[in-house]
């Protein structure tokens, strides 16, 4: 009976229209039904044990091994290691005939851009070839993506072949390669050092946005880098600035461009760029994309063979050297003056690399709705670069165009990785002296079409859109690529990315609230212009955790909403503010000094006679209230489980 009663007083508090005074103007506030929990109070190891595990292992790794035998264990610790002992089980020829046409697809596409990002990174052309045999054979066994293609990318090409320039100008002295192994060690130490601590989290940081800007800016870089290939130029800028590159195209017009090179190369980068608006206008033939690469190094080689326009001037491959990989284990540094340098490299290589393989792995397995062990990922990656560092390869890592066409061939596994590895193997061993016609006006044209691709203008213009700060993030790291340098834009677009983080962080909304007629519901009165403001009451929500960067703001930023909202109802039929309502359920976590900025907030609201009111504080919050004795001086009695509870006990 008593609770009927008390439904009905709360109903009746909450109705349009109020008959005689609230009694809480009269000291007796309003028995609200349900008060704020507090939950059990935990000790300091619980609550570091808790946020480590939400930090490191929110995944709960380690549930498979629960109450099992030491020997399956063992089996679950190796198949978490090498996934590929999982699926293998099940696998049958069904599927091989899958992974085996993708396999034979992609490695027509691979070899003829590994030559090609090999001149990229200024290393001779096997190198690429090289990379894309050892990489995707260790990725099969130990990455979880069933549809990304392994191999040497363009932007990680490019981000090698400037940063490796600056510490050694010549691309033929030993320590050059040297180097660019020992940046590929250390690439695969920061990449399995980050998945075996389980912080892979930190490649979030790199917003979306800024990725968009980078890998478009680093497009363009890339393919004004290959004017010099295309235009048949001898002498070409170092530089990757466009003003720095431009005036090295205008300065040799008339004197440095070759026109039999610039037949050659715009004929077969036509061709290229025909096939890829095939293959995107009709799905089925996306073979036709795929195969064109090496159908155009086929055909510009027989051509150069048969006229021998390498003797008018024409630039060419010459030689590739044929065999497998040679060991390179003792051509790293691990002392001298390169050190430094290599692992500076190999940090900065190792997080694009990651970055963009993370990106891809999680496309293609929301496609095909599979799950994606980010850390095993990175282990995976880490695994392969090392390994590929100690047998003459750089920097992998998984390829947008070449996942695209392997996801479109219709591949089941990572087999079609195997399947590349041993067509690049063969070539290696057998094809490579048949490149030696190759004119590198062809290889140009291959990477202005693959890296068409990265320019996103439908990403740009959503960016736009949605978010201005995105698109400033976005524009500023494709500006300062293609005006300074990889790794400027590189800086800016983490820099943009954190100052966001930041701007959120310490400038979090604060936004007053009003109640939608005929409910219990308070909405933001700018979003619900009809909801109405309670007489006597301002009622406003922060939607942020409250902590030392930006308590004080809060606290001040509510005091201009109450100073604001008492002069609008001076002039108006609404009495002055008496209480004030925090409504507390997105604020996930206080500090000491949100706690202190409260205490100082309640004390500025005495001054000025208003009573202050929380409203469905969470259970961190409320345990944080109670240990500071916050609760004590607000009142448990003024803290409320909603926003309807607080109107219906104070409310007039």
């Amino acid at each position: 009976m008593s609770q009927r009663i008390s439904d009905e007083v709360v109903a009746s508090a909450l109705g349009e229209s109020r008959t005689g005074p609230s009694s809480g103007r009269h000291g007796n506030a309003l028995a609200h039904s349900h008060k704020v929990g507090s939950p059990p109070r935990k000790t300091l190891f619980e609550d570091i044990k808790l946020s480590v595990k939400e930090i490191f292992f929110s995944d709960n790794p380690v549930k498979e091994f629960k109450d099992q035998t030491l020997g399956r264990k063992l089996v679950l610790g190796l198949e978490a290691v090498f996934p590929i002992l999982r699926w293998a089980r099940g696998y049958n020829f069904k599927s091989f005939r899958g992974d085996f046409i993708s396999g034979l697809t992609i490695a027509s596409l691979c070899i003829p851009q590994d030559i090609a990002y090999a001149k990229l990174a200024n290393l001779d052309p096997e190198y690429g070839l090289y990379t894309s045999f050892v990489a995707p054979l260790v990725y099969a066994f130990m990455g979880s993506s069933r549809d990304m293609a392994i191999g040497p990318v363009a932007v990680v090409s490019l981000l090698l072949g400037t940063t490796l320039s600056d510490e050694i100008k010549d691309f033929h002295d030993p320590n050059y390669l040297r180097l660019a192994f020992t940046a590929t060690f250390f690439a695969g130490v920061t990449q399995m050092t980050l998945g075996v601590l389980r912080l892979g989290f930190l490649v979030d940081f790199l917003s979306h946005a800024a990725i968009v800007g980078f890998m478009a800016g680093a497009a363009v870089t890339i393919a004004l880098q290959q004017l010099k290939g295309l235009l048949g130029i001898v002498t070409f800028t170092k530089k990757t600035d466009i003003i720095s590159v431009m005036r090295s195209v205008w300065s040799t017009v008339h004197h440095g461009w070759n026109w039999e090179t610039i037949v050659i190369g715009m004929s077969f980068l036509t061709y290229l760029l025909v096939t890829k608006y095939i293959a995107k206008r009709k799905k089925k033939l996306f073979w036709v994309a795929a195969i064109a690469p090496m159908i155009s190094v086929i055909l510009s080689t027989l051509f150069v063979y048969i006229t021998r326009a390498d003797k008018k001037g024409v630039a060419i491959v010459r030689h590739i050297k044929k065999g497998v990989n040679p060991a390179s284990a003792g051509e790293i540094f691990f002392s001298g003056k390169y050190l430094a340098a290599g692992a500076r490299i190999g940090v900065v290589a190792g997080m694009i690399a990651l970055t963009e393989a993370i990106a891809i792995g999680r496309t293609f397995a929301a496609m095909k709705d599979y799950p994606l062990d980010g850390n095993k990922e990175m282990v995976a990656m880490g695994t392969m670069n090392i390994i590929g560092s100690l047998t003459s390869c750089y920097v992998a890592t998984g390829s947008f165009s070449r996942s695209a066409v392997n996801f479109m061939a219709g591949c089941k596994t990572a087999v079609s990785n195997i399947v590349m590895s041993i067509v690049v193997l063969l070539t290696l061993l057998v094809i490579t002296p048949l490149f030696k016609y190759t004119p590198n006006a062809v290889l140009a044209a291959i990477i202005i079409a693959a890296v068409v691709g990265l320019i996103d203008i439908e990403a740009v213009i959503l960016l736009w859109k949605i978010d201005k700060f995105d698109f400033v993030a976005c524009i500023g790291a494709f500006f300062g690529v293609i005006f300074k340098s990889v790794e400027i834009g590189l800086l800016i677009a983490v820099a943009i990315s954190f100052a966001k983080i930041l701007l959120q962080v310490t400038r979090p909304r604060t936004i007053v609230l009003g109640k939608l007629q005929g409910t219990s519901v308070y909405r933001n009165i700018n979003q619900y212009p009809r909801a109405s403001q309670i007489p006597g009451m301002l009622i406003i929500r922060v939607d942020s955790a409250i902590y030392f960067s930006n308590s004080n703001y809060i606290k001040e930023r509510i005091l201009r909403w109450l100073t604001d909202e008492d002069v609008q109802r001076i002039g108006s039929e609404f009495p002055r503010i008496q209480y004030l309502v925090i409504e507390m359920s997105p604020v996930t976590d206080i500090d000491t000094s949100g706690i202190h900025a409260f205490v100082e907030l309640y004390k500025s609201l005495h001054k000025r006679e208003v009573q202050l009111l929380l409203a469905n504080p969470g259970p961190i919050v409320m345990e944080k209230l109670h240990a500071s004795k916050l609760t004590n001086l607000i009142g448990e009695d003024k803290i409320f489980l909603s926003v309807a509870d607080a109107v219906a006990t104070f409310g007039a």
